[in-house]
């Protein structure tokens, strides 16, 4: 996905359709100058509905859309004619999206699969015809409901990207270089920190024609559960991700770069900390081999020695990720 263009947060004034007004009228033929009630109800407003679409991977589309309205009912009439329903709205947006309003951050509701559809604002119910009023007592009632308003709300949309495996690592750890090395994605690489400022997703091929998807999440620094660096704007990504692989590099202080990390993802969410979890040592091609093996990091999680230039442990990583991918 382009840099530029990935959106994965928007904010959108959405408006439900009102309800359409019952209608207060009598019926009269020539033979029949005293007919009783028969006055329709009004139509039901429009709803504000999300629907999941798996072509979408961005919330891009809706940048600019400000305001969204659905249609209102229409009115009742004569002769019992119910108004007609106002056309709902359709709010098509990538899987893993999460609709809360923007008032509270109560969360209304997520979209996980395509064309998977869930009503975010419902319209306003029609009002009744005065038809429904009459009684023996009241055989002539001149009332009828109007129909119910429609909801008006500030909603916000966020995207948590929906990936098999998340890259999870300190800037220039590696990350997007391993990414590149494994599946044709091509994210933005260089040497200095904060390469990726957005998620970029790749899609790993493995052996019988299998594949599994990996995400790129940009990089985490110290303090960035408080919102520092990037801060938790991008760790929402890493929720979805059923495994996370945490990438170290070889020439780093590797004991305490693995405590950070684990600490800034328990401080932002402690059930990140439960999700199937591997760890890379990357870089391992800036040394020799002997050096290498004389690396002493103990881990109760799988520990992989790689090296994205020379493909060294690539394949017994991606081994080690699928075995994970379809453990119970």
């Amino acid at each position: 996905m382009s840099n530029p263009n990935f959106i994965d947060y928007v904010k959108i004034f959405c408006k439900s359709g009102n309800g359409g007004k019952g209608s207060s009228h009598f019926r009269r033929e020539k033979f029949v100058p005293k007919g009783g009630p028969d006055g329709g109800d009004g139509g039901r407003g429009g709803n504000i509905i999300l629907k999941g679409n798996k072509q979408l991977w961005t919330l891009l589309h809706l940048k600019f859309t400000k305001h969204v309205v659905a249609e209102n009912g229409g009115d009742g009439s004569g002769s019992n004619k119910h108004g007609s329903n106002g056309k709902d709205t359709i709010i098509e947006v990538p899987l893993g999206t999460i609709a809360k309003s923007s008032a509270n951050s109560k969360k209304k509701l997520e979209i996980l699969n395509h064309n998977e559809d869930k009503i975010l604002l419902k319209g306003g119910i029609g009002g009744l015809g005065n038809d429904h009023f009459k009684s023996p007592t009241n055989q002539a009632p001149q009332y009828s409901q109007t129909g119910k308003v429609g909801i008006e709300e500030w909603v916000t949309l966020e995207l948590k990207v929906l990936a098999d495996v998340g890259l999870v690592g300190f800037p220039n750890a590696g990350k997007s270089t391993l990414l590149s090395s494994i599946s044709k994605a091509k994210p933005k690489i260089g040497d200095y920190p904060f390469t990726t400022l957005t998620p970029n997703l790749g899609v790993v091929p493995y052996k019988d024609y299998k594949s599994f998807i990996v995400a790129d999440i940009p990089g985490i620094i110290e303090g960035a559960s408080e919102g520092k660096g990037l801060g938790i704007r991008f760790l929402r990504h890493i929720e979805r991700n059923s495994i996370l692989l945490f990438l170290i590099p070889f020439d780093s202080n590797i004991k305490n770069e693995y405590q950070l990390l684990s600490n800034e993802l328990k401080k932002y969410n402690k059930k990140l900390l439960e999700k199937k979890i591997i760890v890379a040592i990357s870089k391992c091609d800036l040394a020799p081999k002997e050096e290498i093996d004389k690396i002493d990091f103990k881990s109760k999680y799988p520990i992989i020695k790689i090296s994205s230039i020379t493909n060294l442990g690539l394949i017994e990583l991606k081994d080690c990720i699928w075995k994970e991918i379809n453990s119970k």
